[in-house]
């Protein structure tokens, strides 16, 4: 059974009322594939555009969607985070953005975890779009998470 429907099939948030306070963690990463001329803007650490670095600016909205994930999905809990941040690479020409978030609550923070590398990916397309729109977000993932009922570490 799903955990955010009732017992006749409703959606409904889930009960985390008896649940026991953790230290929970989560890291989720998305990889966004930029094409040569985007890449070429590379200086340093950061693309640099007339928008403003679009690494950093990519980290700031990440961070602000992490925090506002119950707005975005509908039957997450709000929850106050403890931590978010960010670690932004590249290879050749693939941006791996991982989005790490923690916090001691009742319930995990995967969600944000993905939330937040989501839109920080949206946000290296947003910032990048003007060189090309050909800009794959090729994948968005848990890598794991810890601190709840079942703890989850990707293995591939």
């Amino acid at each position: 059974m799903f955990s955010h429907l009732d017992s006749k099939g409703n959606p409904a948030m889930v009960d985390v009322g008896d649940k026991a306070v953790t230290r929970r963690v989560a890291r989720a990463r998305s990889i966004v594939v930029l094409n040569d001329a985007i890449m070429q803007q590379l200086q340093g650490e950061d693309i640099q555009t007339k928008k403003g670095p679009v690494f950093q600016t990519a980290i700031i909205a990440g961070t602000m969607a992490a925090k506002r994930t119950s707005d975005l999905i509908p039957l997450c809990h709000p929850l106050g985070l403890d931590s978010c941040k960010f670690s932004i690479t590249t290879n050749g020409n693939e941006v791996s953005i991982e989005c790490t978030t923690a916090l001691e609550a009742k319930t995990g923070v995967e969600m944000e975890a993905l939330v937040g590398a989501s839109v920080a990916a949206l946000t290296v397309y947003d910032m990048c779009k003007a060189f090309s729109h050909d800009i794959v977000i090729k994948e968005t993932r848990l890598l794991d998470k810890t601190g709840g009922k079942h703890d989850f570490h990707k293995t591939d």
